[in-house]
């Protein structure tokens, strides 16, 4: 049987406010295919952001298992989590979190660079991906030249760039017009017709519906739709 991308079993993390336990993800079991498209969808404060940076390496649980392409997230130390993030997850932000000194293309290249490549050979392997997004006749630009939507295909390439495991999006609509957010899901939907593993967490059943398969989080406790 093939090795799922995402294996989670029995996870719970807890946070204190003050002396206070506030148990954020309780007993989370989960498991994510390749090539699967998955929507987790969940109300604020439903503990969704909490396993977002879980999956994505960011934060760690107190308890449970994770394993990210076979790695076992939950023993790993902190370098090593930062480099299972940088070469296994492709982050995709709803504000799109790209460097405004930057042009385009810098920013995309961003994550190749901390990896060791040169700026020549990251520049050389993005190209394929800028032009698929669109992006070639504005890769000088800096991205407060850009519109929403154009923002974002610069965040989803530079997601894309390094060949990641799993597409990771956060709310990817969530600072985007309607109709440009339509034309996102559309990109989103393509991407995983190409092949690639995408996770989508939002509070919005209409964005959920794009995917495969939607699995909800309510109070910290998940269950397929």
């Amino acid at each position: 049987m093939p090795q799922p991308t995402i294996d989670i079993r029995n996870l719970n993390k807890t946070y204190y406010l003050g002396h206070e336990p506030l148990h954020v993800l309780k007993n989370i079991n989960f498991r994510v295919e390749k090539g699967e498209f998955v929507a987790i969808l969940g109300p604020s404060g439903s503990g969704k952001s909490t396993l977002m940076n879980v999956l994505g390496c960011i934060d760690v649980a107190d308890d449970g298992e994770y394993f990210l392409d076979g790695a076992p997230v939950h023993s790993l130390k902190d370098n090593q989590l930062t480099q299972l993030r940088n070469q296994h997850i492709g982050f995709i932000f709803q504000n799109y979190n790209l460097i405004p000194t930057y042009s385009v293309v810098q920013n995309i290249v961003a994550p190749l660079l901390m990896r060791g490549m040169s700026y020549r050979e990251a520049e050389a392997q993005s190209q394929s991906t800028i032009e698929m997004l669109g992006l070639t006749e504005r890769r000088r630009h800096k991205p407060t030249e850009l519109s929403g939507g154009q923002q974002q295909r610069v965040s989803v390439a530079r997601a894309l760039v390094g060949s990641p495991s799993v597409l990771l999006a956060d709310e990817p609509t969530g600072a985007l017009d309607s109709h440009t957010g339509e034309e996102v899901l559309k990109l989103f939907r393509r991407l995983n017709d190409l092949g690639n593993t995408i996770i989508m967490i939002t509070h919005s059943i209409e964005v959920a519906s794009i995917a495969s398969r939607i699995v909800h989080i309510i109070d910290g406790e998940l269950s397929e739709s």
